[in-house]
């Protein structure tokens, strides 16, 4: 089992430094480029979100992101040191009176996108799972 952590300040910019995460990743693990794409727009989705709605742009809060390995799944933790917020009751984004709203796509993304979605500790925690060797 490999695993990685990385620690960045709530600052939008940092969204490169994820990305070049994710392009190690990929380099190290073999990602297959299909996954690759998939990974690529729900992490940096979920870091976004985590770093706007969960700690609010506040650059005194951190934005963890851990990466593991194991056999033929990679899983993608994002955490935020926000309030957390109702993930179970979240407007359908593609129903005919959001579809004006500029935001609540990401987590309907991110679900589209990984092979499984979990939220964990209020919703401060995001665990992104990406079956490797399908």
């Amino acid at each position: 089992m490999n695993s990685i952590t990385l620690k960045i300040p709530s600052l939008t910019e940092n969204i490169r430094i994820i990305e070049s995460f994710i392009d190690n990743a990929k380099d190290k693990y073999n990602i297959d480029d299909d996954i690759y794409g998939n990974i690529m727009i729900a992490v940096t989705e979920s870091v976004n979100n985590a770093i706007k709605h969960g700690n609010g742009l506040q650059t005194n809060k951190n934005v963890t992101i851990g990466l593991q390995l194991d056999e033929d799944i990679i899983t993608f933790t994002i955490q935020d040191q926000g309030q957390g917020f109702d993930y179970q009751n979240l407007p359908d984004p593609i129903a005919p009176e959001n579809l004006d709203k500029p935001g609540g796509r990401g987590i309907f993304l991110m679900k589209h996108l990984a092979d499984e979605v979990k939220f964990k500790d209020q919703g401060r925690l995001v665990e992104l799972r990406f079956y490797v060797n399908k």
